[in-house]
């Protein structure tokens, strides 16, 4: 059965979404920054994963807000 989801709800989704990203690339910007000194190869694979997650909330607001990332040039 397919789940029908009108756009309201979907907003919400993508808005729970959106938050869940950014509070994941907090996390690890953080665990990034408390690494930096003692374990560089994690310090180095935390960046990469908050790295990701700042993606997919460029991805996200672009959703949510058309135009806000537009590239200056």
């Amino acid at each position: 059965m397919t789940d029908v989801v009108d756009s309201d709800e979907l907003l919400r989704r993508i808005q729970r979404g959106r938050a869940c990203a950014e509070q994941e690339e907090r996390a690890w910007r953080a665990r990034s920054d408390a690494l930096a000194a003692g374990d560089p190869d994690g310090a180095r694979d935390a960046a990469v994963r908050r790295l990701a997650y700042e993606v997919v909330l460029r991805v996200l607001d672009e959703i949510l807000t058309p135009g806000r990332h537009a590239e200056v040039g």
